[in-house]
Order: C-alpha cells, then sequence, then structure tokens
C-alpha cells in the first residue's frame, strides 16, 4: 500500500480497474489526500474459452480480490465507488457473471470501457502529473490483452486513440510456449508484432510521429516492471519509479535477461512480481517491439495512468 499525493477532488472517491493481468484499487480523499493504492495480479484473462468467456477460476480470483478492496473501501468510508473493466472483459459473452461479482462484493455497477474510453483515461492519469511537458505527448498501454497507443497534450487533452488487440498475456499463451521461450518462438512473436506498428503507422500517424521524435510515456505494469528490474528494487516502490527513463538499451537488456531465463531463475530477478513471472516476457515483446519500430530512444515510466484519470473527473 502506497500514500502519495494527488490532485485535489471534492469528496473521497474510490476507482476499482479490473484489468486482465491484475486488479487495482485506488483511494484519493477529499481533496486528493490520502491516496490509497492496492494492486493484486487476478489473470482474469487467463483460461479464457475460445469464444473470449471468463473462467470460473479467473471469476473467482476477482471475487477474493474484491472482498480486500471491498474492506479497504469500508474502512475509509467511501460512498462514491465506480468499477471499469478493460479489454478481458470487453472480449467476453459472459461479461453479466463479472458484473454480479462486482455487484455482489461492492454494491455498484461495472463499466466496461471501450479501447478509447480506456485510452483517454490512461492519458489522463498521465498528463495529471504536474511534470509532464506542455505539447504534444505520447503514452503507451501495455494491458494483459490490449495495447493503448494515445496521443494528446495538455492543453488539448486527447488528440487521438488506437486500441491494439495485442497484451502480455495475449502473446504468452499464444506464441510462448516453452520454458524459457524458444528462440523460434520470441522471433514468432515480434514478427506478428510488426503488423501492429503498421497499422499505428496507417490509422494513427500523429502518434507515430510523436513516437518516434516526441516525448513518450508507459504505463501499466510491463512497463512498471520493465523499470523496477532494471534498477534492480527488491521492494517495489513507485515513487522510484515514478519518472524513471528507460532508455531503449535498458529495455533490450531487460527483455534478453528474462527472456533466457526459466521462469524459476526468473523469479529470482530484483523487481520482478512473482505473479509476473509468467507473463513479463510476452510484455517485454510488445514494449521492445514498439522501441524497436519507432526507434524511441526512451520511454518515461508513469505511475499515474487510468485509475487516476478516472479518479479526478469531476
Amino acid at each position: 500500500m502506497t500514500a502519495t499525493p494527488s490532485g485535489s477532488i471534492d469528496r473521497a472517491r474510490a476507482v476499482v480497474d479490473l484489468g486482465s493481468t491484475s486488479s487495482r484499487l485506488l483511494i484519493v480523499g477529499a481533496g486528493g489526500s490520502p491516496r490509497i493504492h492496492r494492486q493484486l495480479v487476478t489473470h482474469m484473462g487467463e483460461g479464457a474459452a475460445a469464444d473470449g468467456s471468463l473462467s470460473v477460476d479467473a471469476l473467482g480470483r476477482v471475487r477474493d480480490a474484491l472482498v480486500i478492496f471491498g474492506g479497504e473501501i469500508r474502512d475509509h468510508a467511501v460512498d462514491d465507488v465506480h468499477v471499469v473493466a478493460t479489454a478481458a472483459a470487453r472480449r467476453a459473452p459472459n461479461r453479466e457473471a463479472l458484473a454480479a461479482v462486482v455487484n455482489d462484493e461492492l454494491g455498484c455497477e461495472l463499466a466496461v470501457l471501450d479501447g478509447a474510453a480506456e485510452g483517454g483515461a490512461a492519458f489522463s492519469g498521465v498528463a495529471s502529473d504536474p511534470n509532464v511537458p506542455e505539447g504534444a505527448v505520447a503514452v503507451i498501454d501495455i494491458g494483459g490483452r490490449s495495447t493503448e497507443i494515445i496521443v494528446g497534450s495538455k492543453a488539448d487533452g486527447v488528440l487521438g486513440t488506437l486500441s491494439l488487440d495485442v497484451g502480455a498475456g495475449g502473446v504468452t499463451e499464444e506464441f510462448l510456449e516453452s520454458d524459457p521461450p524458444g528462440p523460434d518462438e520470441l522471433s514468432a512473436a515480434l514478427s506478428v508484432l510488426e503488423v501492429y506498428t503498421t497499422d499505428i503507422r496507417r490509422d494513427l500517424p500523429m502518434a507515430a510521429s510523436v513516437l518516434e521524435t516526441g516525448t513518450v510515456f508507459g504505463v501499466g505494469g510491463t512497463i512498471t516492471t520493465a523499470a523496477a528490474v532494471e534498477i534492480g528494487l527488491v521492494d517495489y516502490d513507485p515513487d522510484v519509479v515514478h519518472g524513471f527513463v528507460l532508455t531503449k538499451e535498458a529495455a533490450e537488456d531487460v527483455f534478453r535477461t528474462l527472456a533466457t531465463e526459466s521462469a524459476e531463475d526468473r523469479a529470482f530477478n530484483p523487481g520482478l512480481q512473482a505473479d509476473r513471472v509468467g507473463v513479463i516476457v510476452g510484455g517485454l515483446c510488445v514494449l521492445v517491439a514498439l522501441m524497436r519500430a519507432f526507434d524511441m530512444a526512451s520511454i518515461t515510466v508513469s505511475e499515474r495512468d487510468l485509475l487516476d484519470g478516472l479518479a479526478e473527473r469531476p
């Protein structure tokens, strides 16, 4: 649990994000303080049926997380609660089962965000940091089942969003069967990801331009974990990770290290949470593919993301 400063809101608010890999809670008190952040890796997208239906086990893991989050929300006497879900729920024909779990445990409705709404909230969260420069910036949000590319500015807000149907969990399940992944598996994953970079150039050229020559921010567990591993954080500290500049060379080094280790050996790397050992290489495939395609010298890591963007909305 981490308490850090935030922006100003007029009442205490809780936001829960049910992602494909993690379930997360942010509580922001009236005036922006205190700020409570909890994250549990629940792998909601894992074990989904061929049609995308969420598994009973996955729903159970999410329920367990919501029980814990509900306790936090009650302890802080918060009655303004918003719950959202992203890519795994977007795909799931049984998303009503997830909505029922949310209603049972937190007594509120579930909002399933489309890619544009997810990207917009992530951008708002990043832009809420006063250190984000004026002018156009790009944001990369690598999730478990999708990756959002957003371009915008503090003055104009979001100027364009593209949701790519690829993420850490999906890459892992589709390509990385061996332990450690074989060179052919990694090559296949990176080759397919080139198609998505082509989509960015075609469908969101403004973002492509900023990715190549401008300021880029990264959010999500893959990018924060890559930073933590590069730093060598034994105990995760968001204040250290936030604002860290991850160079292309450092990202490639983390990728080479983790991709060539077995899961058992990989788990010993400081900065790598045990629950991310199985999906981090898939996420890094997405990250290095983007950095290679757009020749990005670096990416600035942000701990402010979708949760912050939703929490600070009127």
